[in-house]
Parts: C-alpha cells; structure tokens; sequence
C-alpha cells in the first residue's frame, strides 16, 4: 500500500481558542514525535478502513445478500491488513443494520436476507493494528428520498468531531449534535418526519483491544460534565431516526465480547472451555460474531457459547432497534487528540 511504510496523516483541525496554543507548542510537539510509532500503526487501518470502503461503496447493491456484503468487506480487510491473528485484522464483526435496527446486526451463518432498493443499510466494520482500532461507520441508501436522513447525520457527525477537543465537556458536544440532529425533517412516503437524535445510543473513548474504553460521549444534551483529555481516541458516531429516538435489544443475536474486566471464572462444561480457548487465542477481547467462529472451524457450539454468556465472561450484544416502520442512520469516525491538535484519523474523500 504505501512502500515507505509511513501512512498518511487523517484530517488536522485546531483546538479551539483556549487551546490553540498547542499547535506551535515545542514541549508539545517533542510529545507527539515521541508517538510517530503508535501514530503510525493507527494511520495504517485508518488507510485499509478507507480503501475497504471504497470499494465496498462501489460493489455493493440492491439484491446482494447480507452474508456477500459482509464476507465481501470482511476478505477485503483481512487481504489489505495481511491479518495476522491478534496483531492486525478486523477489529470487530461488520456491521450491516437495515432499516429501523440500528446497531449491532450481522447475518448469522443461514440468513437469507438480501439488500433491497428501499433499505436504508449502516455499515460499521472496524480494523486494527496491535490493538489500534478504527471505528468508522456510514450509511448507504439506494432511494433519494432518504438522502436528508442521511444528510442529518452526517452534519451531526461532523459537528460532534468539530465540537470535541481536550478539556471539552462530554455533554456540551451532546448539545452540540442534537441541535444539528434535530434542525433536519426528512419527506419519506409522503409523510414528513423530524430526523431525531437516537437519545440511549453514543460515541466513545477507545482503548487498546477494548471498543469502548469508558467514556461515553452523547449525542444528545445530558449534562456530563466529564472532560475529554490529551491522548485520548474516541469514536465520534452519530444516530438519526425518524421514528422514537430511542432503541432496545430485540432480534437474534450475532454479536459477543469478552468481558473485559473478569479474569477467571471456573468452568463445568469442558466443551464451554474449548470453545472459550478458541475465543481468547483468536479474538482477546475483541468483539466477535457467530459467523466468525464458524469461519474457524467451531461447529455446535451454540451451548457451550450460552454458558458463557450466563457465566459472565462473555457478553451478548444483540441487535438495537428503534420502533418497526422507522428508518436510522449512522456515520462515524475515529479521532485522536494529540498533544498540538486534532486528527480525524478516519476522514476520507467520501465522509
């Protein structure tokens, strides 16, 4: 991909005026010099993230199933990473929700869903390089009339990354996106909506091998007085939907993950060990779906994988959806807050 081995640099953008002071800072500048390494690593998936996608943009069609979509991301990311288990691959399973589900649906292995023309379809993969991840996600809809739906989103995106900096309040970047959000009506069928904030949906901080690494940032106003900080990463992500603005668990699941904070709990059932070996060798404490594991040769694992679940090690994450009828939208992307300014790591020509 790129021979020298030094990847591109994402978007710059100032701190704001209270903190713009770093960006000629020398202390400040010697700390980032420090990072070029760690810097790297991260430009380097921002990079697969950006051509997977691209090509995803291109191929992907009304009448494709589910599966292909995902498998066809998925090939895509492992080839350009040169996946090499723990230490650079996809970061968690691709994401593919339709519709009024928002969040969290990949086909298991036998879903027959295939793309339709009127689906509004969010794409959220990840990759990552020694335990940098990018998390970057956007929508993608074949009909015009949802084209403001999407259209409300993303300016709400951008206004959550233009919004954040360090010693910036969490809730205030809230307040921020839910106004742009919520400026937006969108026309479908006829019938006019007010495109709303997704209220229980959020960004968050980043950290090694751990998506969501504590913080969480809103996207709607809440009063989190919680400040982002120097060297931080975050996934900045933004939801709209045209239905309550609020999603819950329902449909089957696909998605699981370590749970990151216990660390041994004794098991029965050996098959349960088996299959946890296969988990921690292959995935840590990264997310994974059914089909992935299918992929590595575990089959009947169904129960073994439900007396993980109920013993607390691993943690189901089924599909979030708003009411039936309504239709969300995603975008998102990754930034770090270096030490002199801000990096979009995951800003490309498309979003």
């Amino acid at each position: 991909m790129f021979p020298s081995g030094v990847f591109p640099e994402g978007e710059l953008q100032d701190y704001k005026e209270d903190n713009l002071w770093r960006v000629t800072n020398e202390e400040k500048r010697a700390q980032e010099r420090l990072m070029n390494d760690q810097y790297n690593e991260i430009r380097q998936a921002a990079e697969v993230h950006r051509q997977v996608r691209r090509y995803a943009q291109k191929v992907v069609k009304p009448g494709m199933s589910m599966i292909d979509i995902c498998e066809t991301i998925e090939n895509g990311t492992r080839n350009l990473i040169q996946a090499k288990g723990l230490e650079a691959g996809i970061a968690f399973p691709t994401g593919c929700s339709l519709n009024f589900v928002a969040a969290h649906y990949t086909p298991n292995s036998g879903d027959k869903t295939v793309l339709q023309y009127g689906d509004v379809m969010k794409i959220d993969f990840g990759t990552q390089i020694n335990g940098r991840i990018i998390d970057c996600a956007f929508t993608m809809a074949f009909d015009p009339q949802y084209d403001n739906l999407l259209a409300a989103v993303k300016d709400a995106t951008n206004t959550g990354i233009r919004e954040a900096g360090i010693d910036v309040r969490l809730g205030d970047i809230g307040a921020a996106v839910q106004e742009v959000m919520e400026s937006y009506e969108v026309e479908i069928g006829g019938k006019t909506y007010q495109v709303k904030s997704i209220r229980n949906l959020n960004g968050h901080s980043i950290g090694s091998y751990r998506i969501h690494g504590g913080k969480t940032v809103p996207i709607v106003k809440n009063g989190d007085q919680t400040k982002m900080e120097e060297g931080e990463y975050f996934a900045i992500e933004t939801f709209g939907s045209t239905g309550k603005g609020f999603v819950h668990e329902d449909l089957e699941c696909s998605h699981y993950m370590r749970n990151f904070d216990v660390q041994h709990v004794p098991l029965r059932l050996t098959r349960a060990k088996q299959l946890l070996n296969t988990i921690n060798q292959n995935f840590g404490t990264l997310a994974f779906c059914r089909r992935y594991l299918d992929r590595l040769g575990e089959t009947k694992y169904l129960m073994a994988l439900k007396n993980l679940v109920d013993s607390g090690i691993i943690v189901p994450y089924p599909p979030l959806c708003d009411i039936k009828g309504s239709h969300t939208a995603q975008y998102e992307h990754t930034i770090l807050l270096r030490p002199t300014r801000k990096e979009v790591l995951s800003r490309g020509d498309d979003y």
